[in-house]
């Protein structure tokens, strides 16, 4: 299997790391806070190490799991150490009370990492609209996303599927505004009866 990396250190990184690692992944982490990063390396077990941040990931795929008002400065602070890269965004930039994005077209925060990557590096949006809960169960999953770059598209893609996951691939970087979108309508979905156990998924023929 390979090695992932994400930064941040939050319970989407668990979530995440756990599934990684639960199919044989190694799984970097990396924190600003060093103690925070060994916390949730500690939750993920033994195929978690704590990288240092700010240097190069040791992982070709490297997931953002920050809040979205800091996802392009931590871009921006990575820089080179981000060349040829998958960057992963898994962000909802939401407002206040969660029924809409605070984005606008053409400015979707994929789009706006898009903009500040190094050479060679590419960004993905993915894993927005599935919920923590949904996550962390060891179930069969679709996982909806879009980026700027077929090639990393397909690459992406062969990831997610060692999750026992289904990727679903919906496009370019146009496609990641819609689905900031889409996880509103899984808010949706939760706060109106659904509950937070929902998931989102196609019915491919």
């Amino acid at each position: 299997m390979s090695t992932i990396s994400i930064i941040g250190t939050g319970n989407m990184t668990t979530a995440i790391g756990g599934r990684a690692a639960a199919h044989g992944h190694t799984v970097e982490i990396l924190g600003r806070n060093p103690s925070k990063a060994q916390a949730a390396a500690e939750a993920i077990g033994d195929s978690a190490i704590v990288g240092t941040y700010g240097a190069r990931p040791a992982g070709d795929i490297v997931f953002l799991a920050v809040p979205d008002g800091k996802a392009v400065e931590v871009i921006e602070q990575y820089g080179d150490a981000l060349a040829g890269r998958i960057v992963v965004d898994i962000t909802n930039p939401f407002n206040a009370d969660g029924t809409a994005v605070v984005t606008s077209p053409g400015k979707s925060i994929a789009q706006q990492i898009a903009v500040v990557l190094p050479e060679g590096a590419h960004v993905i949006k993915a894993f927005n609209t599935i919920f923590r809960p949904v996550l962390v169960e060891a179930t069969p999953l679709d996982a909806f996303f879009a980026g700027d770059s077929p090639e990393a598209r397909q690459r992406f893609a062969e990831f997610v599927a060692t999750l026992d996951m289904r990727p679903l691939d919906t496009g370019g970087l146009d496609s990641t505004y819609v689905l900031e979108w889409a996880a509103i309508l899984m808010m949706g979905l939760a706060r109106n009866g659904a509950g937070w156990d929902v998931s989102l998924g196609a019915n491919v023929r």
